[in-house]
């Protein structure tokens, strides 16, 4: 039987989406970017999840764009919008998205990391984009590469194509964390349980407006903000807080009352 080239499952509000062609270190072809929108999607659209984990099978988070298909001619404007509608999927879905970078995680690889909202990076990733080397533009990084390092710094990293040690990375906003390759597993559960301290409700909120602010005038958005806080205020998640705090313990918002 042949294997999934990306994986999906979901447990205890966690959906972990990951990347399955070890062999060539999930590089990215037309099969992979369809199959990862498509379990983008259904995370977005389950009620239960509120953290998606995209993670890579083997040595390697991506090793971006497979050059064997790209020289083959089989990449084309399928790929293009698959790999669209994964990313967009992944930075737009009302739950924190993030990606855990270990070994090659490089080109497309790096794209889909910062189409996520947090980044992890093993101590012994390599992590750059070099789309330009290949006669094509880093398309899921051109227009969010910027937003997080800066423009100065995206063009370093997106024009002269250099990696990018994990500790610089994280030193300029690149990646949230860095650990030792053995402690993944450990970050990432207390990626989880740090999350679970928030409100989901306010957690996906906050992640829209945040965006938001980016494409409109701040001042234009403060009747959406004024909407979005009553909402909130609303919420079962406010009720639990104020209910916590008349007790004097942390709220609980995970597993959500039935």
């Amino acid at each position: 039987m042949t294997e999934s080239l990306v994986t999906y499952a979901a447990r205890d509000g966690v959906a972990w989406i990951t990347l399955n062609r070890p062999v060539v270190l999930n590089a990215l072809d037309t099969g992979l970017a369809a199959a990862l929108a498509d379990h983008a999607e259904r995370a977005a659209m389950d009620p239960e999840v509120t953290v998606v984990v995209v993670r890579g099978t083997g040595r390697a988070f991506c090793s971006g764009m497979d050059r064997t298909a790209l020289a083959a001619g089989t990449i084309g404007e399928p790929f293009y919008r698959h790999w669209i509608r994964a990313l967009n999927c992944l930075e737009d879905m009302p739950k924190v998205s993030a990606a855990v970078l270990h070994g090659y995680s490089i080109g497309g690889g790096l794209q889909l990391a910062l189409a996520c909202d947090l980044r992890i990076a093993t101590t012994d990733a390599v992590i750059g984009l070099g789309a330009t080397r290949h006669g094509v533009i880093p398309d899921g990084a051109v227009l969010r590469l910027a937003r997080l390092v800066g423009l100065g710094r995206a063009k370093e990293l997106a024009l002269l194509n250099d990696d990018i040690p994990p500790g610089e990375a994280r030193a300029i906003g690149l990646v949230t964390w860095v650990c030792a390759s053995g402690e993944v597993d450990a970050t990432v559960a207390r990626l989880v349980d740090k999350l679970r301290t928030a409100s989901p409700t306010a957690n996906a909120a906050t992640k829209r407006l945040l965006h938001e602010s980016f494409h409109h005038d701040p001042r234009a958005l403060i009747e959406d903000v004024v909407k979005t806080q009553n909402e909130c205020m609303a919420s079962w998640e406010t009720a639990e807080a104020n209910r916590a705090w008349r007790e004097k313990r942390e709220p609980v918002y995970h597993p959500r009352p039935r």
